[in-house]
Parts: C-alpha cells; structure tokens; sequence
C-alpha cells in the first residue's frame, strides 16, 4: 500500500491550498483536478484535513457564523494585503473557531476584529481563498466528487471504497481524516442507524424518452415540490435530518410521530416532507419551507412520503436492488406513504407517468434504473431527473461587482419582469450560467449603461435583455412584484429584443398560479 500520506511535513501553509486552487480552475480534465488535489492531500496531516476539506469545498467545518459580504468587505478595505505568504491552514481554522464562539454584546465588533486580524496577514490570493471559502463561492469545478476520487487516490485505495464511506460517515472531511490516519480502517465504516449518510442525487434529462435511454427499465416516480428528510429510528429514539444532514428532529414532531407507530425497531428512510391542501394537492414549496424551518408553535402538519429504504431491523440493504428495497418500503410505511410511480421502459407510459406528476402540482418525475443500489452523490446515471424547464426574457436592471476569481468582473444579475403599468419589477438575482466569456462582455457591456453606482452595484439602463432558466417562481414579500425566481440561471443576451419585448410581471407570477 502507498503510505506517501503518512509521511507530511509541517503545518500545511494556506499558500499552498491557494496555488493548488489557482491550479485547479486552470485546469478543465477531471483527471488533472484530481491529481492536483491528491498532491495537496499527501502534504496534509490528519489534524488538518478537515478544515482543509472545508476550505476547499466552500463549507467551513464550523458552519455559519455570522460572516457575510459586509464584515468580509470591510475587513478587506481595513488594511492592506500581507506581501509575505505566512499563514497556515490550521491558523485560518483557530480563527473561524474563535468566531463561531463569540455571542452576546459586543460580538459583532469582536467578530469584525478577528476577521480584519487574519485578512491583515493574508496575501491577496490568501483572501480571496479566506472569503470565497467562508461566503460559500470557492468556484473550483473540484467538488465533493472529485475531492472524493482525490483522497482516494491520495491514500491508494479504490475510489469506490472511499465513496461508500464518504456516503456512510455522511462527512468528507472526517473521511479524509481516518484515511490520512489509517486508509485501512475505512473498510470498518458500516452503516449506523443515528448516523446521517450521504443522499444519493440524480443527473439531468431533457425528457422522459432520453431518461430511460440511460437507465433502461425504471422505476419511473413523481418527483415532489418538499423538503428532503432522512428519517433513523433505533427502537425508541427517532431522528430526522436534512438533506445537507442537518439534525432537524425538535422541528418535526408528526415525523417522529409516524416513525414510532411503524412495525419495525430500526430502520433508515430517505424521502420528503410537504404540506399538502385538504384535496390532498401540494401547497406551495414556499409555505413547506416556512414550516419546515419553524421552530415554534406550529398548526400546519407536514405529510412525510418516502421513496427508499437504507437500512431495516439491523440489515444493510443500501446494496440490493431498487426494486427490493421499495417492496421493503411499502410493506413497512404503507403504500399511501410511498412516492408514487410505475415500473416500466416505455416512454409512452413513462411520459403519462410525468403528466399525472404535473397534474397532481409535483414538479416533475425521477426515472431511476430497477437493479440500481444506493449511493451518494450524482456519480453516474442510475438515478435521472426530468422537470419542465421554464424560461423568460427579463431585464438587468442591476450588477454587483465579484468577488473571488469574479474580482473585476460585473457579475450578480438583479433581474426584472415588465410592468405592464410601465417600468419594471425585481423578480430575483442570479451569477448561474456565466462563463467568462459572459463577464468579461458583462463588465466591458455594461458601464456604458450605468446609471449610478452604490458599494457593490452597478445600477442599469433598463434596456438589457437576458433570457433566464428557471425551475420556477415562489411568492416572497422580497421583491415588490411578490414573486421570486428559483433556482435562476442565465440561458444567454438577447440582443434582438427590446426591453418592452421582456416577459411581464404578469407572466410570471402566472407560473405561481400554476
């Protein structure tokens, strides 16, 4: 076995993570991602990795804590960058420890000081890392997966071994740290009951036809507007997660509920949670989530509906069939707690299948192949997604300047619908979908057209028209028009239309009513 990883020199120093991420957005092939971080991997010690991981993935071991643009910003413009590369990744990690303990008066300021103290001896590659890492916009193209393949690469062991106890320990970061210590002992990680894993995700499809092209025979299943839920019982003890394996189970009391009252003593269900109308019709994902988050007293129940079984009565069934484990699902929850769905390769009935989904207010269908088993992530095509698309031509009434990589670059969209009443409505912001060919035009574009400026933000000519992808629109008292995109991205400029061409507010929130 390699043992390159046990043998590591000294505090691992952040200039070396920066040159390894400028090296990793200089580069396109996955192999050349790997390979690089792999590197990196082999020169950090156990104690380090996890806030290394953390670092590198946008996702700092201690969660949120309180930093955003603003207190970064204005740490930034506080003192100049140091010219001498002395940090080490270690130091950056006993700060953002330092932070997340501070509560109470006065934590503000002494959070700011903290902030300014570890920027004041970065270099300016070293904060763009620090930034990007703690605001989540890293922007490497190196994400779990690939990270993933590197540790195992950095350890010389299968990547599908260190996959499955990634997806297991639902944690990369401690992953990489038994690896480091003992590449051996990942072969001892089981699944537990208590223990949150990995959610297996799906890739994307056009339409029905091309999803069961990559599937072949599936199980072809509504795909609900909720909340994703993990839900773990141990003979009394229930817990529910999220799916980024928060630990939300003081929030749902009817889920716990439904746990305990099923005829089993341990098992592991992956599924979601929605509020549904007295018709049994989904309410809008918005009102979900606003329950979903609630921590005090709560009037609206949510229904919990799942579409596969991890783990039952101490068995491990993650590794059979899909269409094992969804017999073992309904016999133990009950068929009107099952997603519902059909087994076949038809696309004729698969696309019937997508048009119940529509019609009963779900957002689309999963298509997932009838012998696949259960693993995290998107890896692979077992599981294929297909949602109506929607698109609309909107105004740019707004950019905010990037950060990051995107330093110098107009980046932000604040995005506007046309009222019919004249002018136009924000509706949402979105920096999906640009490439740097879009920025840089962006930023060439779009000065020409500014019209004021305050911190951060160009203000438009309304008179730039882009065309914008969404999956669809929720209400929200942010923006004027009561409505707000989700999940925005920019599908390309369309210079052959005028603004009075755009989409109206109307339009959009006709989608709502949909």
């Amino acid at each position: 076995m390699n043992d390159v990883a046990e043998v590591v020199p000294g505090p691992l120093a952040l200039s070396e993570v920066a040159a390894t991420l400028r090296e990793l957005r200089a580069t396109s092939a996955r192999r050349g991602k790997v390979q690089a971080l792999a590197a990196l991997l082999r020169r950090t010690s156990p104690e380090e990795v996890e806030a290394l991981v953390g670092l590198l993935l946008g996702r700092p071991r201690q969660g949120r804590i309180g930093l955003g643009w603003r207190t970064m910003g204005a740490a930034r413009e506080a003192a100049p960058a140091a010219t001498d590369a002395t940090l080490t990744v270690a130091e950056v990690d006993d700060t953002l420890d330092s932070i997340a303990g501070l509560s109470g008066a006065g934590s503000s300021t002494a959070r700011a000081g903290l902030v300014a103290a570890v920027l004041g001896r970065a270099t300016e590659e070293e904060r763009d890392l620090i930034t990007g890492a703690v605001l989540g916009d890293v922007r490497t193209g190196a994400l779990d997966g690939v990270l993933t393949d590197a540790l195992a690469s950095a350890v010389d062991l299968p990547a599908a071994h260190v996959r499955r106890a990634v997806m297991l320990t639902g944690d990369l970061g401690r992953t990489a740290a038994m690896a480091l210590r003992d590449p051996a002992s990942l072969a001892a990680v089981n699944l537990t009951v208590g223990v949150p894993v990995q959610p297996m995700l799906a890739s994307t499809a056009a339409d029905v036809t091309e999803a069961l092209a990559i599937t072949g025979p599936a199980s072809v299943e509504h795909k609900l507007d909720g909340a994703r839920i993990q839900v773990h019982r141990n003979r009394a003890d229930v817990r529910v997660f999220t799916r980024s394996l928060a630990d939300i189970t003081g929030r749902m009391p009817e889920i716990v509920t439904f746990a305990l009252g099923l005829d089993a003593d341990g098992f592991i269900l992956d599924g979601e949670t929605l509020l549904l109308d007295e018709g049994g019709t989904p309410r809008p994902f918005q009102e979900t989530m606003s329950r979903f988050g609630r921590q005090d007293e709560r009037t609206d129940v949510l229904a919990p509906r799942f579409f596969d079984l991890l783990a039952l009565d101490g068995v491990d069934v993650t590794d059979r069939p899909l269409t094992e484990r969804r017999e073992l699902l309904r016999a133990l929850v009950g068929s009107a707690h099952v997603i519902a769905g059909t087994v076949t390769e038809d696309a004729t009935e698969a696309a019937q299948v997508l048009e119940d989904a529509l019609a009963a207010g779900h957002e689309g269908v999963l298509v997932k192949g009838v012998d696949s088993t259960y693993a995290a992530g998107r890896r692979g095509k077992a599981w294929v997604k297909v949602k109506p698309v929607h698109t609309y031509d909107l105004v740019v009434l707004a950019a905010e300047w990037g950060y990051g990589r995107r330093t110098g670059w107009l980046s932000n969209l604040h995005l506007g619908a046309r009222d019919p009443d004249g002018g136009f409505v924000m509706v949402g912001k979105t920096f999906k979908g640009l490439t740097d060919e879009l920025l840089r035009w962006q930023t060439q574009t779009f000065l020409s057209y500014a019209v004021r400026e305050t911190p951060g933000v160009v203000w438009l000519r309304p008179e730039i028209v882009v065309e914008i992808a969404v999956d669809g629109v929720q209400r929200s008292s942010r923006y004027p028009g009561g409505v707000a995109l989700r999940f925005a991205r920019v599908k390309g400029y369309r210079p052959d239309k005028a603004a009075s061409e755009a989409d109206t507010i109307e339009t959009i929130r006709a989608l709502l009513r949909e």
